[in-house]
């Protein structure tokens, strides 16, 4: 069997209708929509959430607070995550991007103080929690804030 003998299995799919193809399929003329209306002409209908004047939902439920457009959205990764690097490492977001620690550089890197350092690693990052920086300090390396 080669790829252009596959077949589905009868039954498997079924013919679309062909709407507005003459009287005798019985979908010809108004193919479907009716005489006449909103609905019966192109382009007719509503847009999505229209209650038929009713004041619509999105607009009965409560708005709360607002979006900061300048709110910067740090890659935050924890102080365990610090182990996979070899010790005396000088660890730059690059390279934690390169390891697979964080996805994306986004607006900077975070380090947060979650979990143990074993190594005396030099962190460069855009910010530190204190406690990552007592836990990096403390196992003998540094954080330096790029």
């Amino acid at each position: 069997m080669k790829l252009h003998e596959l077949r589905a299995v009868p039954g498997a799919t079924k013919a679309p209708k062909r709407k507005g193809r003459g009287t005798a399929t019985g979908q010809g003329k108004t193919a479907g929509r009716g005489m006449n209306g909103q609905n019966s002409r192109s382009g007719g209908g509503t847009r999505p959430g229209f209650e038929g004047g009713q004041m619509p939902l999105y607009r009965r439920i409560p708005k709360r607070g607002f979006t900061n457009i300048w709110a910067k959205e740090y890659a935050i990764l924890n102080v365990d995550d610090l182990n996979k690097f070899e010790a005396g490492t000088v660890v730059t977001p690059e390279m934690l991007k390169e390891a697979g620690i964080i996805k994306k550089l986004k607006d900077g890197v975070k380090v947060l103080g979650n979990g143990t350092l074993e190594k005396s690693v030099t962190v460069q990052a855009h910010k530190f929690s204190k406690t990552a920086v007592e836990k990096i300090e403390s196992a003998g390396g540094k954080a330096e804030v790029i």
